[in-house]
């Protein structure tokens, strides 16, 4: 009996590292999120450290463009550099801790078609789904969310949408206070960046357990009135993005 009793705490034991194994995030929002910094020679080299959750459920090591697996994403031609890339590499080189990503990006997309109940797009419920299949390989820890541009014109109500969106995601993926980073479009991309960003800034003082990056410095993929960013200041947002994460979540 005694040694029935020593395999079952060794067994729960070894449940509880491999399930601590690897430090989840979801990355979600529209075409700068999925990427369309164009990527450069050895970008589609293996980063160290870091591992995608593919449309099969299981894991690899992560190489760009990282929202390839994105169930909803547009067309794989699209999907250049994103901020993933500097995020999980700042992750990897701060923590040590092996970094998994589900990106589930899908460029041109609004808010409202990432609500709960939208009767046409599932971009909510995919992002559920596949956040909760990787949760079995690891920890969830934040959310990076970087989405605006389709709300730009009309942000009035758009953090009162956001913070519902929020409190559904941490509803269903069990994570009551799960950390929620949001993202500046395009400084130079205006007038809508002044009147959008402006919103973003106050994400802290509607939704808790909250923060945004500034897109401050940052240069266009191609002409002011393009709202992309180029393959560096997506590596430089993904860098701030992780410099968020660190300061809330470890």
């Amino acid at each position: 009996m005694r040694h029935i009793f020593l395999f079952l705490i060794l067994a729960t034991l070894s449940t509880v590292v491999c399930s601590q194994e690897y430090d989840l995030f979801l990355l979600i929002g529209q075409s700068n999120m999925a990427g369309r910094g164009a990527m450069a020679i050895g970008d589609s080299s293996v980063i160290e450290g870091v591992y995608l959750l593919t449309l099969e459920n299981t894991i690899e090591p992560a190489t760009n463009p990282l929202n390839k697996y994105s169930s909803i994403r547009k067309d794989i031609s699209m999907q250049q550099m994103s901020p993933g890339y500097g995020f999980a590499r700042k992750i990897y080189a701060e923590t040590g801790r092996k970094v998994l990503l589900v990106v589930n990006a899908r460029g041109g997309s609004t808010i409202e078609e990432w609500t709960k109940d939208n009767p046409e797009k599932n971009y909510y419920s995919e992002a559920i789904r596949r956040t909760k299949s990787a949760m079995k390989f690891g920890r969830l820890v934040a959310i990076l969310w970087h989405q605006g541009e389709g709300n730009s014109d009309n942000p009035g109500d758009y953090l009162t949408k956001l913070n519902s969106f929020v409190s559904n995601l941490r509803n269903d993926l069990g994570v009551k206070e799960l950390p929620f980073i949001a993202g500046e479009i395009a400084p130079w991309w205006n007038p809508q960046a002044s009147k959008f960003n402006p919103v973003i800034r106050e994400i802290s003082k509607t939704i808790p357990c909250s923060d945004y990056i500034s897109a401050e410095g940052t240069k266009t993929a191609t002409n002011e009135s393009d709202p992309h960013f180029n393959r560096e200041s997506q590596i430089i947002l993904g860098e701030r993005y992780a410099q968020k994460v660190l300061k809330m979540c470890y």
